[in-house]
């Protein structure tokens, strides 16, 4: 299949993200419409792709989702398609992100990459905490940002909190965000807007800082 991207924010900027979508919901799910918005709003050119069973949905299929490791092929064949000039930041929602997690060293290792960027880490499947997913993660060298809820049903905050990780890994926790980043308002006092707001910018400081 050919690569579709969508891309949002200035064509001419210096840093370039780009996002894979979660398990569940494609490219252009709300959920990644307002987090690519919000980090175009930051100045960063955000471009968003498609894993082939995903896109294969679009045309009446209803392939369940493969294995991570079975599409990290896809993976680097978007990042070459993409040809990104300047440094380049990889990542993604959920699934997205722990696919980008799993190839990154070797692409930081090759000046390929700056760093990794999940929206949504799932660290264990719901429901299944002793399942987790993060032996890579313990030895990570690529420069990461994880943006987390801290009621994420894949990875609260008390869970994560006993995981060995590298640390390459920066977490910002979002008080009361879902694995969208979702808050309830009334619990925490911050709207999906506030912590869309601060995730960008957190995103945008990290980026510039790992870019040069």
């Amino acid at each position: 299949m050919t690569t579709i991207f969508l891309q949002d924010g200035p064509e001419r900027a210096k840093i370039t993200v780009l996002l894979a979508h979660g398990a569940g919901a494609p490219m252009d799910s709300a959920s990644m419409n307002a987090s690519a918005q919000a980090l175009a709003a930051q100045g960063l050119r955000v471009v968003r792709f498609e894993f082939d069973y995903m896109a294969a949905r679009r045309t009446g299929g209803r392939k369940p989702p493969p294995r991570a490791d079975k599409v990290m092929p896809e993976y680097i064949a978007a990042i070459d398609a993409l040809n990104a000039k300047g440094p380049l930041i990889i990542g993604g929602k959920s699934m997205g992100g722990r696919v980008a997690s799993m190839i990154s060293d070797d692409l930081y290792a090759k000046g390929r990459i700056a760093g990794l960027l999940c929206l949504g880490y799932p660290f264990h499947p719901m429901g299944k905490p002793e399942q987790v997913r993060t032996q890579h993660l313990a030895h990570l060298k690529t420069p990461a940002l994880i943006v987390q809820g801290t009621r994420d049903p894949f990875g609260t905050r008390e869970e994560v909190a006993g995981y060995k990780l590298a640390t390459s890994i920066e977490i910002l926790w979002l008080e009361d965000g879902d694995h969208d980043l979702r808050p309830r308002k009334s619990v925490s006092g911050f709207s999906a807007a506030d912590h869309l707001k601060t995730m960008a910018e957190t995103a945008a400081a990290w980026a510039a800082r790992i870019a040069g």
